[in-house]
């Protein structure tokens, strides 16, 4: 019922011509900048979640894996850390690092992770961002992590640093707390910030929730500084559930950010829990067929080249 509820409210918003549907038009993207790609070894560096996670996700999932998921795609990758105990975070950055000075291995550079409100977290983000490789910060703010953490005081210098240093910072967010990250970003306008997963948009939700994630999506794009990363919901699908029920939120980022304030993220393995890396982008690029080609050449690659400045 409450899928029911979502479809009906968000699906009322939207034009025919955006919905998707069974389209024999569909084009698969010619080139894809895949700016959300997690690695995990656990015998190198073991998440704590990760040991709770579901077993289809809790194995080693690197570089020769990730190469399967993706075969047949032309594909560029963007490393997004995998919110790792804080004793590790430098040791994940300097492998990361390492990968993508590897011309072999596809991944070309990185949003590693990190602690804004951590006194040594200027030292840290400046020796990372010397490598020319880490364009960006993240702390997963979902989880154990209350509301409102990311606007203490502390945490708000964090990003204002970041964006003095030039580099990006990621809201992963619970949907209700989405105005938290709206408040965060009016307070660091150098700041440039990428909202990831739709704003984790569920299609679970009440119709009284989805109202709330539409306005706080608005909010978001209505400010010069961010994008948003279209990623990671269908993770969150429920089991047995058709992708393309996916359709309304995609649509909603897509009309509320425009078409150049839009990214790309492939989001695996987490996305394993609700579908293949193969199965989100085939959903894509049909909830996205009716759209101009050259919008849908700038959310597969082109965004990406142009936000992350990439050669």
């Amino acid at each position: 019922m409450r899928r029911r509820r979502f479809l009906q409210t968000a699906c009322a918003t939207i034009t025919a011509s955006s919905v998707a549907s069974a389209n024999p038009a569909t084009v698969m993207p010619q080139e894809i900048i895949d700016t959300h790609q997690h690695l995990w070894d656990p015998a190198v560096i073991n998440p704590p979640w990760l040991q709770g996670a579901p077993e289809k996700i809790r194995a080693k999932h690197h570089l020769a894996e990730y190469r399967k998921a993706t075969d047949g795609l032309k594909v560029t990758a963007m490393y997004m850390e995998i919110d790792v105990d804080p004793a590790d975070l430098d040791r994940e950055a300097e492998a990361v690092i390492a990968l993508c000075r590897d011309p072999e291995s596809g991944t070309v550079a990185a949003t590693i992770g990190g602690r804004p409100d951590n006194p040594g977290f200027s030292n840290y983000v400046k020796r990372h961002a010397t490598s020319g490789k880490v364009l960006g910060v993240r702390q997963v703010l979902h989880g154990s992590t209350p509301a409102g953490h990311c606007l203490r005081p502390e945490f708000v210098s964090g990003i204002q640093l970041l964006g003095n240093q030039g580099l990006n910072f990621d809201l992963c967010m619970r949907p209700m707390e989405l105005m938290d990250g709206v408040a965060l970003a009016k307070q660091c306008p150098n700041t440039r910030f990428v909202v990831d997963h739709c704003g984790n948009g569920d299609v679970t939700a009440s119709a009284q929730e989805i109202e709330a994630w539409k306005r706080s999506i608005d909010a978001l794009a209505a400010l010069e500084n961010t994008i948003c990363k279209i990623s990671g919901i269908i993770a969150r699908l429920p089991e047995g559930h058709d992708p393309l029920d996916l359709a309304p939120i995609i649509n909603h980022c897509l009309d509320a950010f425009g078409p150049n304030r839009v990214v790309f993220g492939g989001d695996w393995p987490v996305c394993l829990l609700g579908g293949t890396l193969r199965t989100w982008v085939d959903t894509l690029a049909q909830v996205i067929s009716n759209r101009p080609a050259d919008e849908q050449a700038a959310l597969w690659a082109g965004n990406a080249r142009n936000f992350y400045r990439l050669g």
